[in-house]
Formats: structure tokens, C-alpha cells, sequence
């Protein structure tokens, strides 16, 4: 008797040699295309001052000369600064404002009008009050020009919410239930049960925010005049998108200022090298965190 013999589509066959070196080379050019400007800014920010007024397309001399100039005191001292602050309180305030409301949520039993809150912040991710309303509100609450009103506002995501809200659901109700019989009250479930088993999704919901509040730039625009309040976004606008010397930027005596491309590349790398150093730690948290507050069922 003979057997016939199923024939498999093409995409399901291995791939040839030239095949897969041309797939090795195509993706080689690509994270080259992709690395080489950081690394070059990087370069860049180190390069020499003869190097860099020479216009080389890659330092071989480098120097701290750059970044000796903006660190020793200045509007860019000033913008890490308050991106700090704005970092680290805007995120512990934040996960600690969601991470309530979440828990709220899912005991929609003994919270009355659950669901119409839910409903509520469902409705923020779709409609804005735009921009003129926020301006206004700001404006009333007395925010404008205050630090506060880069925090604030953004104080609590929708999308983060329901997140964590679908991590607390996927909790075991038989650990919550056996707390309770013990004689614990919902803000020792929430504290010394609840939080402890869900780091993975705040470590992950922590970066979101953290990166968030680090980025802020379009509110500062908005609400802050005075600037040595403005966060280090908004200093690296208007100091190397727009061209603008940077004041307060300290030389060595006796020596020129260094070139102004390396003034600038430094204050990139400083806008950016804190994000890029604090996710390789957070990195482990993702797929535990995202997913399994993601998909539930």
C-alpha cells in the first residue's frame, strides 16, 4: 500500500546559506546603524577640543574638559537636578497613588461605586480635556512654575492602572481570604501580602514612570518660566537643539571653552545615560510583570 506523502509549504523549509547570510548581513547593518550614533555622541562628548574644532568623524584624543565645564555648577547642574526630583518622587508617588487605586478596584464588593470609577478612568484613555483646560486648571490649583506641576497631573496612568489592577486579580484569593480570617485589615493585606507579591509588575510600572517623568518635556514648556525649575529635557532643547550657548558652564583658567559640539554631546549623554543604566536592572521584571498583568485568564 503505498503512503502519500504531504509536501510542506516553502516558508516552512530551512533556509538556504546565502539565504541566511544575506538575513546575518541586513541585520549586522542595521544594529550598526543603530548603535553608531550613540556611540558616537558618547565619543564625541570626550573628544579632544582640537578633535572636535577639526570636525573628525571619530575622536582618538579625549578629554573631561566638557564635562568638567557643565558640572561644575550652571542651568544643566540645575536640570539634572530637578529631573532627580522630579524622577524619584514623581515615580514613589505615583506607584503608591496606582497601586491603591488598583487594589480599590479589584475589591469592587466592599467599595462602593467600583465599577463607576473603573468606568471613569477607562473614559480618560480615550477623551482629553486638551490643552487650554489643563493650562487653566494648573493655573487655579497655583502650580504654574512650580515643580509640582510636572507631577501632579500625570500622578496616576490609566494604562498602568489596569495593569496592576489585573496583577492583584490574578493573586490568590485563598491567601487574601486566609489573611483575613487571621484577623488582618485590608491595609495589612495590602501592605505585608499584596505589594510584596506583585514586584515584578511595580518594577516594571516604576520604569514606565520613571521614564515618563525623566522625559518630561511638553509640560515643563507649559508650566515652567523660571528657568533653573526646568528639568534636563528642556535644558537640552534649548541649549543644543536650539543652538543656545549654555550659561554657567565653568572653565579652567587659562584655557579656552570647550568646543560648543562637545558641550553638547555631554549634556546628551547626561539626558540619557541615567534611563539607559537603571533598565538593565529592571530588565528580569518584564515578561513576569507585563505579561501576567497584561493577560489574565
Amino acid at each position: 500500500m503505498a503512503t502519500a506523502t504531504v509536501s510542506r509549504p516553502p516558508w516552512m523549509n530551512p533556509p538556504s546559506v546565502w539565504v541566511r547570510a544575506i538575513k546575518a548581513i541586513v541585520i549586522v547593518c542595521i544594529v550598526i546603524t543603530m548603535i553608531y550614533p550613540l556611540v558616537y555622541v558618547i565619543a564625541m562628548s570626550f573628544a579632544a577640543p582640537e578633535q572636535a574644532r577639526a570636525g573628525v568623524i571619530f575622536p582618538t584624543k579625549f578629554s573631561l574638559d566638557a564635562y568638567r565645564a557643565i558640572l561644575n555648577g550652571g542651568t544643566v547642574v540645575d536640570g539634572l537636578r530637578n529631573s532627580l526630583f522630579i524622577t524619584v518622587v514623581g515615580t514613589l508617588l505615583s506607584l503608591a497613588a496606582t497601586s491603591m487605586l488598583a487594589w480599590g478596584l479589584v475589591r469592587t464588593r466592599q467599595v462602593p461605586g467600583a465599577k463607576i470609577v473603573l468606568v471613569g478612568i477607562l473614559a480618560t484613555m480615550f477623551f482629553s480635556a486638551g490643552i487650554i483646560p489643563n493650562f487653566m486648571l494648573i493655573k487655579y490649583l497655583g502650580l504654574l512654575d512650580s515643580t509640582w506641576s510636572l507631577i501632579i497631573p500625570g500622578l496616576i496612568s490609566a494604562f498602568n492602572m489596569i495593569v496592576i489592577r489585573n496583577f492583584f486579580q490574578g493573586l490568590p484569593e485563598e491567601l487574601i481570604e486566609a489573611a483575613r480570617i487571621d484577623g488582618a485589615g485590608e491595609w495589612r493585606i495590602f501592605l505585608q501580602i499584596v505589594l510584596p507579591l506583585s514586584k515584578p509588575v511595580l518594577a516594571v510600572m516604576g520604569l514606565f514612570y520613571a521614564v515618563a517623568y525623566w522625559n518630561t518635556y511638553f509640560n515643563a514648556l507649559l508650566y515652567i518660566n523660571d528657568s533653573t525649575k526646568w528639568p534636563i529635557q528642556v535644558v537640552l532643547q534649548q541649549y543644543v537643539l536650539a543652538g543656545v550657548a549654555i550659561p554657567g558652564a565653568v572653565v579652567t583658567e587659562g584655557q579656552p571653552p570647550p568646543p560648543g559640539v562637545t558641550l553638547q554631546m555631554a549634556v546628551i549623554v547626561l539626558a540619557t545615560i541615567p534611563i539607559l543604566v537603571v533598565y538593565p536592572f529592571l530588565q528580569r521584571f518584564f515578561t513576569s510583570g507585563v505579561l501576567t498583568g497584561a493577560i489574565k485568564g
